[in-house]
C-alpha cells in the first residue's frame, strides 16, 4: 500500500527573504496572490519533544493547480526549518496533505521509519515527520477540516480571479482558534 495515499495539496518552501520570493513567484511562475501571515504563531509547537518558539513568516499562495507556501525563519531556535537550511540558505522543504485521521496517518509513517519532528496547532493539528530518507523532504500530516478546505478554496478562487499584478501580496493577521 502506498505511504502517500491522500493528494498532495502544498509544496513548501523555505525562503531567505519572503517578500522577494513571493515576487519572484508571481514574476516567474505566474503565482499569487500571496497571503503573508507575519510572525506567525501557531500553538502548542513542539519540536523534537520540547516546546518550541521559533518564529517564522508563511506566504500562501496558488500556482495554477499548486497550492504554494514559503516560510522566512527569523530567529535561530532549533525546528524543522532549520533540520534541512541554515540562516541564509533556501529550498524546497515539504509537502502537506490533508488527512482525515492524523494519528493513524503518524503511526503509518513511523512504522516506515519517519518520526515526528515538530507538532502544533494552527487551522488544525499538524505533524511534520521526517521522511527525508524516502523523498528527501519532509511531509506535513495536516488533520483534515471544514476550515482548512475553505482557506484553500479561498486561495484558489482568488487565484483564478487575480488580475497578476493587483496587490500581489497581502498582508494577514492570524491568531491561532483556541484550545
Amino acid at each position: 500500500m502506498s505511504l502517500i495515499r491522500y493528494p498532495i495539496e502544498q509544496y513548501a518552501y523555505v525562503v531567505d527573504d519572503i517578500e522577494a520570493a513571493c515576487m519572484r513567484w508571481v514574476d516567474l511562475v505566474g503565482a499569487g496572490p500571496f497571503f503573508l501571515m507575519p510572525h506567525h504563531k501557531s500553538r502548542d509547537t513542539v519540536y523534537r519533544g520540547k516546546p518550541c518558539d521559533v518564529d517564522v513568516s508563511y506566504a500562501f499562495g496558488q500556482a495554477g493547480p499548486a497550492h504554494i507556501q514559503l516560510i522566512q525563519v527569523h530567529n535561530d531556535e532549533p525546528s524543522c526549518y532549520g533540520d534541512m537550511f541554515r540562516k541564509g540558505e533556501q529550498g524546497f522543504h515539504h509537502f502537506a496533505i490533508l488527512v482525515p485521521d492524523i494519528d493513524e496517518e503518524k503511526r503509518r509513517f513511523e512504522k516506515a521509519g519517519c518520526t515526528a519532528v515538530t507538532e502544533l496547532f494552527s487551522s488544525a493539528r499538524v505533524s511534520y515527520m521526517d521522511a527525508r530518507h524516502l523523498f528527501g523532504c519532509f511531509v506535513e500530516l495536516y488533520q483534515d477540516n471544514p476550515q482548512v478546505r475553505a482557506s484553500f478554496r479561498e486561495w484558489k478562487d482568488l487565484h483564478e480571479a487575480w488580475d497578476g499584478k493587483t496587490d500581489p501580496i497581502r498582508v494577514r493577521d492570524w491568531t491561532p482558534p483556541k484550545a
